[in-house]
């Protein structure tokens, strides 16, 4: 299940997205016309910028705006900035692997399907961007 912070992250980039190329959107703007708190939407905004997807700029005129395109902009790399893995199970992420304690790879079946759903996550996650996410 997506986390709050990933669908504010998810809204707020389409919100930039939106307005590309144009002049930096104010956190309080996108903070009333998205319904996210202000508060979280400053987390999530600082996390991305750090991870080079955003630049911001101070005093008037100033705010948010995307540093990358909304095409180039996959829906698995925000997840990951904002939320940690993609995965299941700690054993099948590729990003944030650790081996569970209590578990023989191996053999085991919950491992070896969750594989497969992490596969056929990523498949689609990988593909998709902002930009998919605004057109559709």
């Amino acid at each position: 299940m997506l986390s709050k912070k990933t669908q504010y992250a998810f809204r707020a980039l389409v919100h930039l997205a939106e307005n590309y190329g144009k002049e930096p959107v104010r956190i309080s703007a996108i903070s009333i016309q998205q319904k996210i708190p202000l508060k979280f939407l400053e987390q999530i905004l600082n996390d991305l910028k750090k991870a080079d997807m955003l630049e911001s700029k101070k005093g008037k005129g100033g705010g948010y705006s995307l540093k990358v395109s909304p095409k180039e902009l996959n829906l698995a790399k925000v997840i990951r900035i904002v939320n940690g893995p993609i995965a299941l199970l700690p054993c099948v992420s590729l990003n944030f692997y650790k081996k569970c304690d209590d578990c023989d790879e191996d053999t085991c079946g919950t491992r070896k399907m969750m594989l497969i759903a992490r596969d056929a996550t990523l498949k689609v996650l990988e593909k998709k961007t902002i930009y998919d996410m605004m057109n559709e």
